[in-house]
């Protein structure tokens, strides 16, 4: 391992998690988006990650949740059919909320990681300019 691959590893995982965390907050900000029975429901979106060659990690898909949703009865909302029903998103909004959390304290710990790396190089440098 190089003298700089922490830093690498460091912000792939800054990477993967912050595109984590922007897919969690589309899903948590679509969480009450309806539409008609008759179209497809805001499909949430799921980040997966794999090892990154070399180390770190990577973010290799965004699969999305089932566009049939689910049927809502809601006979007073414009869009509701002859039924009184809407189509919702199937979110999960205490699994969204888990996950929020999960990737906010792996980001964090990556920009810890960061830091404390940029300070030991800071450190080597300085030793060896004296």
């Amino acid at each position: 391992m190089g003298a700089f691959d922490l830093l690498g590893i460091a912000g792939s995982s800054l990477g993967m998690h912050q595109t984590w965390l922007d897919s969690l907050a589309n899903n948590i900000a679509n969480v009450n988006t309806v539409v008609a029975t008759s179209e497809n429901a805001f499909q949430a979106q799921m980040v997966t990650a794999a090892p990154r060659p070399g180390g770190g990690v990577q973010v290799s898909g965004i699969a999305l949740s089932d566009a049939a949703g689910m049927v809502v009865n809601d006979p007073d909302h414009p869009l509701a059919d002859a039924d009184g029903n809407v189509r919702a998103p199937a979110v999960d909004m205490s699994s969204q909320m888990s996950q929020l959390i999960m990737a906010q304290r792996g980001y964090q710990a990556s920009v810890q990681i960061t830091k404390y790396a940029q300070e030991t190089y800071s450190s080597a440098l300085s030793i060896g300019g004296r």
